[in-house]
Parts: C-alpha cells; structure tokens; sequence
C-alpha cells in the first residue's frame, strides 16, 4: 500500500476511534451503581489508547521515508491496542446493556409474567 493511501485510512481509523468512544459515552448513562466506576475506568483506558493512536498518526504524517516502515508499524500496533480496548469493553459491558434494555421495555416487569 502506497503511503498516501495508508495515511488516508489512518485519518479514517482515528474518526472510527473517535465515534466508538462518543458511541460508548452515550450508553454510559444506562449503567448503575457498580458497573458505573468499571465502565469509566474502561473508557478511560480507551482514550489513553485513542491518545497513543492519534500520536502515532502524527508520527506517521511526519515520518521521513527511511523511517516510514517503522512508523506505520507503529500505529498499526497502536490500532490493534485500541482494538483489544474495544473488544474487552464491549465484551464486559454488553450484557449489562442487553439487560438494560429488557428492563426498559418492561421484559422484567413482575405484572407482565406469565404464571403457566
């Protein structure tokens, strides 16, 4: 891949980043008690990995052309942290989400059980 290319499809990398993290503050507000602080905690971790990424990028913009393997690597490394960010907070929360979910259409509602 030429390096105009990859450059493109960081910049767009860094934008995806960027909406997965809005995504992932906006469903903060449906967590309770407990899972409040550990989710925080992980989106947190989560921009810390979003901040290495962008810095890569701008690494990556600025790389001479004997030092653009190695900065391309580099955020490439830096992309599959953020991805196994992502993975394990999406893994840890989602069925928190699901459970959220149900209870907000009254799926836990004791009125709405059947009594077979």
């Amino acid at each position: 891949m030429k390096e105009e290319e990859f450059k493109v499809l960081a910049k767009q990398r860094i934008d995806e980043v960027s909406a997965k993290i809005n995504e992932l503050k906006a469903k903060e507000e449906s967590l309770q008690g407990d899972a409040i602080s550990k989710y925080e905690e992980s989106l947190k971790e989560l921009e810390l990995k979003k901040a290495a990424l962008e810095a890569k990028y701008i690494e990556l913009e600025n790389a001479s052309e004997e030092k653009w393997d190695e900065a391309e690597n580099a955020f490439s490394s830096a992309s599959e942290s953020f991805k196994e960010g992502w993975n394990k907070i999406i893994s840890l929360f989602s069925i928190v989400f699901v459970l959220f979910f149900f209870a907000s259409c009254g799926l836990f509602d004791k009125e709405n059980k059947n009594n077979g």
